[in-house]
């Protein structure tokens, strides 16, 4: 009986005490709620409806015709290649599987390439693109002996800005897309990197520019070149869609290959979320081009040093079946097929989403929609037009008139069409 009171008092002090404390801590109450993401917010509204027509094509992820989730069957070959090795489970090195970051060089700048040859790259696993972006943004920030500025194209992938300001650099932009011609902006792009302070970071999408869709031409890729090589900038290429846009993987890498050629030493963020479909292994790579094998060494040494803080090791599976593909002959024309019937579907769909407006009966001229490449099309769309084939139409995507082709088929491009047609009349 004595114990029970006891017990029965000491209780009563823990939750006095307990409230008390929960009462007085106000750690968190200036803590903010936090807008929700633009891009994977369209996913959970898309998901809270119930419409049967209902779209959702903000979010860059490549669909079947259906609509549903693509798995390249390389990958599934790929994946029971693994499970007969019976791998372990063991923790990768800091910078990853070495066979993986040999297999990603080459990838991206050809089994030839001098830097290769030379060991003047240092290539590390990443945590997909993203991952690479950051892993590069601390890099500079600790290391780049020069400004801490970095100019992003005036319109760009929405989580630049966000990943290289929280790695501590300040963020500028450069003229790149034309709203009225819906085209590049190459002149006030070449004004603007005349203006650059020496010394400065500048990022290029090298392929499939996203979200316009919008790339230079080779001619044009040569003038930029040698302007930013007058103006001594640092190139940092973020490169998603290598092979996805044409089905030809050294076609898509020409303009980072053509960087490499003309001595430049650049950053690279490799992803093989869209080129491979492997979204949720979050599997990429970060390459820092160096002037000598001694360097290298050191730029490793020091890339170690911040993956191991910010991650520790990256993940293996993903990894693994990149390399299981780059590796095989076999695999890798599976792949290169694989991509190229991606990227053709892409582009049917496109003519598809034209056709379908034309014979609505607008008016407008829609070649942008044709003439643009890779997973997105920039449609012109402004905001109140957005909101409208949401509220009206239930298609779901960016406020900046963003829509992936990619996830359109062709039992739905007809509604799409139609509905653009309806707010844009």
């Amino acid at each position: 009986m004595y114990i029970k009171k006891i017990t029965q008092i000491l209780r009563k002090l823990e939750i006095i005490t307990y409230a008390s404390v929960r009462r007085t801590s106000d750690w968190w109450q200036n803590v903010s709620l936090g807008p929700p993401d633009p891009i994977l917010g369209l996913t959970e509204a898309y998901n809270l409806n119930k419409h049967p027509k209902k779209m959702n094509i903000g979010v860059g992820g490549y669909k079947d015709d259906e609509g549903k989730p693509y798995v390249l069957p390389c990958v599934r070959e790929a994946e029971a290649i693994i499970a007969g090795k019976k791998m372990d489970k063991d923790y990768a090195p800091i910078q990853g599987i070495a066979e993986f970051n040999e297999q990603s060089a080459k990838l991206a700048f050809g089994g030839e390439s001098y830097v290769i040859r030379n060991s003047l790259n240092v290539t590390v696993q990443a945590v997909s693109g993203t991952g690479a972006l950051r892993l590069g943004g601390a890099f500079l920030k600790n290391f780049f002996p020069g400004s801490k500025i970095i100019y992003l194209p005036s319109l760009t992938w929405l989580n630049h800005v966000p990943v290289f300001k929280h790695s501590g650099l300040d963020i500028k932009t450069y003229k790149y897309y034309d709203p009225e011609t819906r085209t590049l902006d190459f002149c006030g792009l070449m004004e603007d990197i005349g203006n650059m302070p020496e010394n400065s970071v500048i990022l290029f999408h090298p392929i499939a520019h996203n979200p316009t869709g919008v790339d230079p031409t080779r001619e044009q890729w040569v003038e930029i070149s040698h302007a930013v090589k007058r103006k001594r900038l640092l190139v940092f290429f973020d490169m998603a869609y290598q092979g996805f846009v044409t089905g030809d993987l050294d076609a898509d890498a020409a303009s980072v290959r053509l960087f490499i050629d003309e001595c430049h030493h650049i950053l690279l963020a490799q992803t093989y979320s869209k080129v491979m479909g492997l979204y949720g292994e979050r599997i990429g790579a970060f390459t820092v081009i160096t002037g000598s094998e001694e360097e290298a060494g050191r730029v490793l040494s020091q890339l170690k040093i911040l993956i191991r803080a910010m991650y520790a090791n990256p993940p293996l599976h993903g990894a693994r079946i990149a390399t299981e593909i780059l590796k095989s002959e076999k695999l890798t024309k599976q792949w290169t097929d694989e991509l190229k019937g991606m990227a053709q579907r892409i582009i049917s769909i496109r003519q598809k989403l034209k056709q379908g407006l034309e014979r609505e009966g607008s008016t407008r001229n829609w070649d942008h929609v044709i003439s643009q490449r890779g997973m997105f099309c920039f449609t012109g769309l402004n905001p109140e037009q957005v909101k409208k084939l949401t509220e009206d139409f239930h298609i779901y995507l960016n406020t900046n008139g963003r829509i992936s082709i990619a996830a359109v088929g062709s039992n739905n491009v007809d509604y799409l069409a139609h509905a653009i047609h309806q707010v844009t009349k």
